[in-house]
């Protein structure tokens, strides 16, 4: 039987097996001695040239291909380190906690706890103070959840390699599964399919190796790898452009991609921080741009801020100015300003969103490392995904068997087929490589109907080569004794060159072929011929005068729930826009066959060609871009947030760090490399669209339940803060005593905590939500002036109720009516805003930009019960000892019975009010 031997580098002086021959012309480089990798300066010094030779790295390394001993290993990696990633500095608790006072309401509250405790209004001082530091305690202990759950994840991907070792000088070389960390530059190792490349290595020896490097460049397709050695090979590697091409020379293999198929041998050029893997982790990509949940909840919170700071001071000059009151007002206006604050804000927020990422890992194995991460995902509207492992699988399926003519015939799934199960069983291959198994599946489908691949006797075999291009089965067919069938599958221009064609019919298949590629489809070529039996061994040189039998052509298998996933994003408001490296035909007809409509797709030339305002223009257009570089996909999501798109980007590898850097929310699954796991906000338990879509169902989910709580507390806190303005200006005495303001206060605050646990309107999860300051400003004056009325009303009823009294007794009873007032106007509003108004959020559709749909449904059951909870405690504290010690006292009878009118007026002014809002915003 014939055989093909495997490649090699160019054998020369040094390069036997004499563990002293390389040692003798070693060639020292300053950075090994530094405890560098030293073969990255060889291969860089080179490129002005030529690449250096295998035998002038193995020099440069003090190597050989026997591999180093253990002696040598043992001192290179205490000099170079461990095989490892740069590891993230673990975040310590304090300084977890004291980040966590970054957040500007967090910081503002912090403030006012301060200058509480400076006029002695220590109950506001301890108050404000605990919900600083449960806030800080909350996010803290989340975000380390989220930190140890993917430092697991770590733990999960650790691997051995098979590395060549020798005792001592004269031992031979033994291979030894060793883990990946103890590798060292001048490593001998064997790579066979499935391996993962542990560290950037040089090939020696290689046998139909093939690697996947998608999670480097990209590309699904599996490159081609063998040694090169001569001089025009190396000249050409090392030409203009070869540091950006790199990943397409034949002869080095890069640590994060993996064998798809053959065998090899390489010696290790560089390991850890030196590796092209690690680059991409340099900690200056790890600064991230602002986030959505930064842009929004800080420009709110900067808005409010500025009038909280001036409230205080507006405060004292109105009292000194009208009513000659001077600092002892000052506890007042300080509890005016934290009545106005959201001061229950960090705590809903960090609680909300915690929440959602606790059940997200709970039920869907979703780690959300960064909690504002999640509120990032409900405000997606656009969604950039690759298209390998998310839209398709990383396989191919046959789509087609055409004849010569062009048109459907089995025949050439037939004998591809054959090749592929002789080619796989003589040349003692480990496993059939993608195209086969594809093609041998195909054709099981069919062997009712074909005579059946078992009934050929295998003869010999001549594996794929990257070099030929095509692959080689001999067999003997039934019934045809005396003669062998060559049976030659693989690329259409190999294929084409070695049949019998005249130059017309080439040109004809050739078109043919082109039609079908550009169609987005791959084609393998089949053809055979027959031949006299022989006992003597076949060779490439058999390959010639073959009849063409026609093109088997395939399509990159779709994921199965990609296509009801895509449907469900549509309905979510979120467009997918695909970013990958691959061919425009290729993505383009797996996006049609999902339902997806590419539209037109753009190219990597096509985006040079482009201004970042043109890019910005035609990334809101476009669909599909390929043929990207990992530096087009983070110029594209950085074009779509120019164009006020709050984006999501979904990638694996080392290739998508730049836009996952670039996104506002970066995506990975579990499975991603390292480096892409550590800079992702989220982590899904596998790359499939639908885990994304409860990623972001969960997001909206919190960023509903944080603006629901942001419409109607600014409302009523801006509503009560007038009140409370107007009435110390009217009235001979505070309206409220300071410590009532604050007990208000904290009633409000804990009753506010139901809305972390509720269940917004359906309508909510189906738009992106966005916190706009505009649009809340707009709300909470309209709403806050409408609270404000109700309050003035009741002054009203108290004057008229307590017939005017301003005595001890009188002033009690007012304090009374106006705090049990404030409570039941504040149950109110959040049963009554709760169930209504606008979503701040807009949909994306066709490039325009629609405003959200008006929420509807019933209040939520944990709403119900703290607003009832609510009514209760104004109704029944004032009645209590607590009250009479906080200068309150029991109310006439007439007065619960004009409340009760007042309310019933409100109640209705807000209903009005809300669908006078849900109209103006939906007209429909």
């Amino acid at each position: 039987m014939g055989s093909v031997p495997e490649s090699s580098a160019a054998a020369g002086p040094g390069s036997t097996d004499d563990p002293d021959a390389p040692s003798a012309v070693v060639v020292p480089i300053a950075g090994a001695r530094a405890g560098r990798s030293a073969a990255p300066d060889v291969l860089a010094g080179a490129s002005a040239t030529a690449a250096p030779t295998s035998l002038q790295v193995l020099r440069s390394l003090d190597s050989g291909p026997r591999g180093l001993l253990e002696e040598q290993a043992g001192e290179r990696l205490a000099r170079c380190g461990e095989n490892t990633l740069p590891a993230w500095r673990p975040v310590s608790w304090p300084r977890r906690f004291l980040r966590s006072l970054r957040d500007p309401f967090t910081s503002v509250l912090l403030c006012l706890g301060l200058v509480s405790a400076a006029v002695a209004s220590w109950g506001t001082a301890c108050v404000t103070l605990v919900l600083v530091v449960v806030s800080c305690l909350l996010r803290s202990a989340e975000e380390h959840r989220a930190d140890r759950s993917t430092a697991a994840l770590r733990e999960l991907v650790a691997t051995t390699a098979t590395v060549l070792r020798r005792a001592g000088p004269d031992a031979a070389p033994r291979a030894r599964e060793l883990p990946v960390g103890e590798l060292v530059p001048g490593d001998v190792i064997r790579l066979g399919p499935g391996d993962l490349v542990p560290a950037d290595v040089r090939l020696l020896r290689a046998s139909g190796l093939t690697v996947h490097q998608s999670a480097l460049t990209g590309e699904s397709v599996p490159v081609a790898k063998h040694p090169v050695d001569t001089p025009s090979s190396l000249r050409s590697a090392a030409g203009p452009g070869a540091g950006e091409g790199s990943f397409a020379r034949p002869e080095l293999c890069f640590q994060g991609s993996s064998v798809a198929s053959g065998s090899g041998t390489a010696v290790v050029t560089a390991t850890g921080a030196e590796t092209r893997f690690a680059a991409a982790y340099d900690g200056s990509a790890r600064r991230r741009e602002t986030s959505a949940f930064d842009r929004s909840v800080h420009g709110i919170s900067w808005t409010l801020i500025r009038f909280m700071l001036l409230t205080p001071p507006l405060v004292l000059m109105a009292n000194a100015a009208l009513r000659g009151r001077g600092l002892e007002t000052l506890p007042f206006a300080v509890a005016v300003a934290v009545g106005l604050t959201p001061e229950m804000l960090p705590v809903i927020v960090t609680t909300a969103l915690a929440r959602g990422a606790s059940l997200l890992a709970r039920n869907h194995g979703v780690i959300v490392k960064r909690l504002p991460a999640l509120h990032d995902l409900g405000a997606i509207d656009v969604l950039c995904v690759d298209k390998t492992g998310t839209l398709t699988q990383d396989r191919p399926v046959v789509e087609s068997s055409l004849g010569v003519s062009g048109r459907s015939d089995p025949e050439a799934l037939h004998w591809a087929a054959v090749n592929a199960l002789w080619t796989l069983q003589l040349a003692d291959l480990p496993a059939p490589d993608a195209l086969d198994e594809a093609v041998l599946d195909a054709a099981e489908e069919r062997e009712e109907r074909d005579e059946p691949l078992s009934a050929y006797e295998g003869i010999a075999a001549l594996p794929f080569d990257p070099v030929r291009r095509l692959a080689t089965a001999v067999v003997r067919r039934p019934g045809r004794l005396g003669f062998h069938t060559l049976v030659t599958k693989g690329a259409v221009e190999a294929v084409l060159d070695r049949c019998a064609l005249d130059e017309a019919e080439r040109i004809r298949l050739g078109e043919l072929a082109a039609r079908e590629t550009a169609g987005g489809l791959r084609l393998i070529a089949v053809a055979r011929a027959e031949r006299p039996a022989r006992p003597r061994a076949y060779s490439t040189a058999d390959e010639r005068g073959l009849t063409f039998l026609g093109f088997v052509t395939l399509r990159d298998a779709l994921t199965p729930s990609a296509s009801d996933a895509l449907a469900a994003l549509d309905d979510r408001g979120i467009v997918v826009k695909v970013l990958t490296g691959d061919d425009p035909g290729t993505v383009a007809r797996a996006c049609r066959d999902l339902g997806l409509d590419p539209g037109e797709v753009m190219s990597a030339e096509r985006i040079d060609a482009l201004s970042d305002g043109e890019l910005a223009e035609a990334a809101d257009r476009v669909t599909v871009f390929a043929r990207c570089t990992p530096e087009h996909k983070a110029r594209i999501v950085s074009a779509l947030r120019t164009a006020g798109r709050t984006t999501g980007f979904l990638g694996d590898g080392v290739n998508d760090l730049p836009a996952m850097h670039g996104a506002d929310v970066g995506i990975c699954p579990r499975n991603a490399v390292d480096v892409a796991r550590e800079t992702a906000d989220v982590v899904l338990a596998e790359k499939d669209l639908t885990a994304i879509d409860h990623a972001i169902t969960a997001g909206r989910h919190s960023s509903g339940n944080i603006a629901t709580y942001l419409r109607i507390t600014l409302s009523s806190n801006l509503g009560n803060v007038i009140a409370m303005l107007v009435a110390g200006l009217m009235l001979p005495f505070l309206p409220m005593l300071p410590a009532q303001v604050l007990v208000q206060n904290l009633c409000f605050d804990v009753a506010q905590l139901a809305f972390a646990f509720d269940r917004p309107a359906s309508e909510v999860l189906r738009w992106p939500t966005v916190l706009r300051p505009r649009d809340f400003l707009h709300f909470i004056t309209g709403f806050g002036l409408l609270n404000a009325t109700a309050d003035l009303a009741t002054f009203t009823v108290l004057a008229f109720a307590l017939h005017g009294s301003a005595t001890s007794g009188g002033q009690e009873a007012f304090h009374s009516g106006w705090f049990t007032e404030n409570l039941l106007t504040q149950a109110l509003v959040m049963l009554l805003l709760r169930t209504g108004g606008r979503v701040v959020g807009r949909r994306v559709t066709g490039g325009r930009n629609a405003e959200g749909r008006v929420v509807g449904g019933h209040g939520g059951g944990p709403l119900r019960v703290a607003a009832c909870g609510l009514a209760v405690v104004g109704l029944l504290l004032p009645l209590t000892p607590l009250g009479g010690l906080l200068g309150m006292s029991a109310l006439p009878p007439l007065y619960y019975l004009l409340l009760a009118t007042v309310l019933a007026l409100y109640a209705y002014a807000l209903r009005a009010a809300r669908t006078r809002n849900e109209q103006k915003w939906n007209p429909s």
